[in-house]
């Protein structure tokens, strides 16, 4: 006869914590995760740590971390959101479920990507962000791909000329990696972790990478949409800092350095808010805080769940 493994009952969604009382991101490595009672335990050779589940919103998961049974249990019960990433974040591998039961903010990005003046709207937030000092509500969308061209290469120009590496335009082959030079490899690798954690983030926020803004028509639309709000901050000055540097493993030195500069720059933070302006309304209510599934009506749009409706009345029996 299998033992009952003992564990804590699976609570009702309304007993969980709201996102908003609980966005904290938490990473560990280099350690097996289990559980004691309602906390998950790290542990290594140096001690335990112990971490309230419903203290955590996402738990993401580095290089060398083992992950048991009864963890897992404990997680999915509590409703935290699992996410597989390279070291610190900058690479993004699996996920399991959202940080929430709710679908409020995967519909608004829908609604916005099929809706011409909503899509605009977003698309000018997020040019907005890159202008914050300046009104670019007035700028057409042409207008304003060619003001935001014109930043990056400016970027270019001025990092080119700080660390004295030659800049001829950005020229890459996928296919061949190696043969780019040492600052387009830097960018790509630098790139290629911004990635990595805007992926992280729009996943643990229920959001589909999918639907793009700015980009469309690629599964990582939105996390190029994301990333490319701090790229001029974070890796164009990296990737022309570590070429001029040359070091013996120039994907290591860039990983580590924009590892380190994200953490330092709080981006993970900052991404979790940006996307949650963009894709809500300002003044409009947090949509974490109603109700989580409601009945689909053609006419009303949604109705109360619950409810068994007498036919052709919409009233209850």
């Amino acid at each position: 006869m299998t033992e009952k493994i003992p564990g804590i009952k699976q609570p009702e969604l309304n007993a969980l914590p709201q996102v908003g009382d609980r966005m904290s991101f938490i990473y560990l490595e280099h350690c097996t995760i289990s559980r004691k009672d309602s906390a998950i335990t790290a542990a290594r050779k140096e001690g335990i740590i112990h971490i309230p589940a419903a203290a955590v919103s996402v738990l993401i998961l580095g290089p060398g971390t083992d992950v048991s049974h009864r963890a897992m249990e404990l997680i999915g019960d509590a409703g935290v959101t699992v996410i597989w990433t390279g070291e610190h974040g900058v690479r993004y591998y699996a996920s399991g479920q959202s940080l929430t039961h709710r679908s409020g903010l995967l519909m608004e990005q829908a609604r916005r990507v099929n809706n011409q003046r909503l899509h605009l709207e977003v698309v000018r937030k997020m040019y907005q962000l890159r202008f914050p000092d300046e009104d670019v509500s007035k700028l057409t969308l042409q207008q304003l791909r060619g003001r935001e061209g014109s930043r990056i290469r400016n970027v270019y120009r001025q990092s080119s000329k700080k660390w004295n590496v030659p800049w001829n335009g950005r020229d890459y082959d996928p296919q061949n990696f190696e043969a780019g030079d040492p600052v387009n490899k830097a960018l790509s690798m630098g790139h290629a972790c911004l990635y990595g954690l805007a992926h992280a983030v729009i996943a643990a926020l229920g959001c589909s990478p999918g639907l793009g803004f700015v980009h469309v028509g690629h599964d990582c639309s939105f996390v190029y949409d994301i990333a490319d709000l701090y790229k001029a901050e974070i890796t164009i000055p990296i990737a022309f800092e570590e070429a001029a540097k040359n070091p013996d493993d120039l994907e290591r030195s860039v990983r580590h350095h924009v590892r380190d500069a994200m953490v330092k720059s709080h981006i993970l933070e900052r991404m979790v808010h940006d996307i949650q302006c963009l894709l809500k309304d300002d003044g409009a209510p947090n949509s974490e805080l109603v109700n989580a599934v409601y009945l689909w009506d053609n006419k009303l749009g949604t109705v109360e769940n619950g409810k068994q409706y007498h036919e052709g009345t919409g009233d209850r029996s």
